[in-house]
């Protein structure tokens, strides 16, 4: 069975910052549906800030991700998750997620990843997705062993 895939850009943009040691930052500013794949082009440049579109990224749903994407769903901000790295000079994209544990993961293993929100079409499409696919199980409840009686402690 094939797994669901959605096509995806990345804006990347280089924005000036007011830091002594650090003249420019880099970071994601978002992510658009229906754009053609091809090679990274330069969107605004205002003498300031530029703006690069990454196009040819692929959104792919995994069933052993299904609750971290309905973390997403669920949240009040659903996010596109972006890992990212410098490539020279440059703010590069490498890897996208919706999935809150999988950008854990990435963050944990020390990787570069940043938020953008995500657009209503994604949200639809991971929401169906989440809705035919994954149940939340029901937390029981433990009761730590200084709320019983002496007797039921084990």
């Amino acid at each position: 069975m094939e797994k669901p895939k959605f096509g995806v850009a990345v804006v990347m943009q280089r924005r000036p910052t007011q830091n002594r040691w650090q003249t420019e930052i880099w970071e994601p500013w978002g992510v658009l549906t229906g754009q053609p794949a091809g090679a990274p082009r330069l969107l605004l440049d205002d003498g300031t800030t530029q703006q690069w579109l990454h196009a040819g990224f692929e959104l792919v749903l995994h069933r052993d991700e299904c609750e971290g994407y309905w973390l997403n769903v669920s949240s009040p901000e659903p996010r596109v998750f972006v890992r990212w790295s410098m490539h020279g000079d440059s703010g590069v994209p490498e890897m996208l997620t919706l999935s809150y544990d999988e950008a854990s993961r990435w963050m944990d293993g020390g990787a570069q990843v940043d938020a953008v929100a995500m657009a209503p079409e994604l949200f639809a499409w991971l929401g169906d997705y989440v809705e035919n696919n994954y149940r939340p199980e029901p937390k029981k409840r433990i009761r730590p062993q200084s709320f019983k009686h002496p007797k039921d402690r084990a």
